[in-house]
């Protein structure tokens, strides 16, 4: 009887493991992409961006981010401003990133 509740313990850790790693589901990356916009909005408008929106810039999933950068909202990013905006705020970015229809040199 013990080895079966060893067994319960050992899959229900694995689950919450597997669960941890799956990234956040729809529901929370629609949060996430609300929290990050409107922490953001003085960037829109040329203004460096607030210590709050770098915390949210640093802990946005990129999963969450990217399948809403369309050719039509790239055409309006200036890519240059973006790249140093992220990694002035602390976040990395590898070389030859893509975002969605965002390329990163």
């Amino acid at each position: 009887m013990e080895k079966c509740w060893s067994l319960v313990v050992v899959l229900t850790f694995m689950m919450l493991l597997a669960m941890a790693d799956a990234g956040p589901n729809a529901r929370q990356c629609k949060k996430e992409r609300s929290l990050v916009l409107n922490a953001c909005k003085s960037v829109m408008y040329g203004r460096l961006p607030s210590s709050y929106c770098c915390q949210r810039i640093r802990v946005t999933h990129t999963k969450c981010i990217c399948p809403i950068m369309t050719p039509k909202v790239v055409a309006l990013v200036n890519v240059n401003r973006f790249t140093k905006l992220v990694e002035g705020c602390g976040r990395r970015i590898p070389r030859h990133f893509k975002c969605g229809s965002l390329r990163i040199p």
